[in-house]
């Protein structure tokens, strides 16, 4: 009965060790990685296959803290490079370009060491999720453009991929010396859907590095990064995103062909994921499994 005791006391204290040691999907480690004469911060959490996800112009990898968590419960490691001059990641910040904003990325997934990651690129960020795709094709076993500007227009159009008043309204809520009201306004009418808390995104906004993620856009062609190289894309689209109406909607899928999955999340704008993150994290989880799965047969 003795040894008996002793045994049960014993597994015991190994499952509570072992419940103690499993760190909660919500504990998130801040990582420093360097890269030549930058220094890459990176929000990290979870166990499992890589999900690695980038934030939209001009802010940090925390507006997914939410969808980070639930895909961590899911069984995935998430990693969130942080851009320059956001939170403790440092370096020049003058004339980059795409290239240079996706080698920081490749530089955090080198140094985890674990194999290929499912790249995720929320507006802006879809297009170094891209470039990333496009310059190491080594590193990315899947690209999911969420909430994305397609870079281009049907054949034909004369529009721009974005046009003036909607870049006035992407740029307005990062300058701090307009007034609150206009700012909230600009993000009620360009990135959160009707009947959503658009006063959420009033704060998080970093206009030197909204600056120089513009200029690399602007200094980079398009067909540098649109395809994506060759892996298999998802094209997360929000029904009603101004950003990437529902005119252009077909645009990447009609350019690049069967390697494109359009998913429409309702009652969404641009912002997306505060609007909808049970939704979001459950179309990301999908798409991962799906492709590590393709990989390892």
């Amino acid at each position: 009965m003795r040894k008996m005791l002793r045994s049960l006391m014993f597994t015991a204290g190994l499952l509570s060790a072992t419940a103690y040691a499993a760190d909660p999907p919500d504990k998130v480690e801040h990582v420093i990685v360097p890269h030549g004469d930058a220094r890459i911060e990176t929000l990290a959490q979870g166990q499992g296959p890589l999900i690695v996800m980038l934030p939209s112009l001009g802010r940090s990898g925390e507006d997914y803290n939410q969808v980070a968590a639930k895909l961590a419960a899911d069984g995935f490691r998430v990693l969130r490079p942080q851009p320059r001059g956001i939170g403790q990641s440092q370096g020049p910040m003058e004339h980059l370009n795409m290239h240079a904003l996706a080698a920081d990325v490749a530089a955090v997934i080198d140094h985890e060491h674990k194999g290929k990651v499912v790249v995720v690129g929320h507006a802006f960020g879809n297009f170094v999720a891209r470039q990333l795709a496009a310059d190491r094709p080594d590193l990315v076993q899947g690209v999911v453009l969420a909430a994305a500007s397609a870079g281009k227009v049907p054949p034909g159009s004369t529009e721009k991929p974005i046009g003036p008043e909607v870049r006035e309204g992407i740029d307005c809520p990062s300058d701090a010396s307009l007034p609150e009201t206009k700012r909230l306004d600009c993000l009620r009418r360009i990135f959160f859907a009707p009947g959503h808390d658009a006063s959420v995104w009033l704060g998080g906004w970093n206009d030197a590095v909204h600056h120089m993620e513009s200029w690399a856009r602007e200094h980079t062609p398009v067909d540098d990064y649109f395809a994506a190289g060759s892996a298999p894309i998802l094209d997360l689209q929000a029904g009603e995103d101004p950003v990437a109406p529902r005119r252009f909607s077909n645009v990447v899928k009609s350019m690049i062909g069967d390697r494109v999955t359009v998913v429409v999340v309702p009652n969404a704008s641009h912002a997306l994921f505060p609007e909808q993150p049970d939704a979001v994290a459950r179309e990301l989880a999908a798409f991962a499994r799906r492709v590590f799965a393709s990989a390892s047969h």
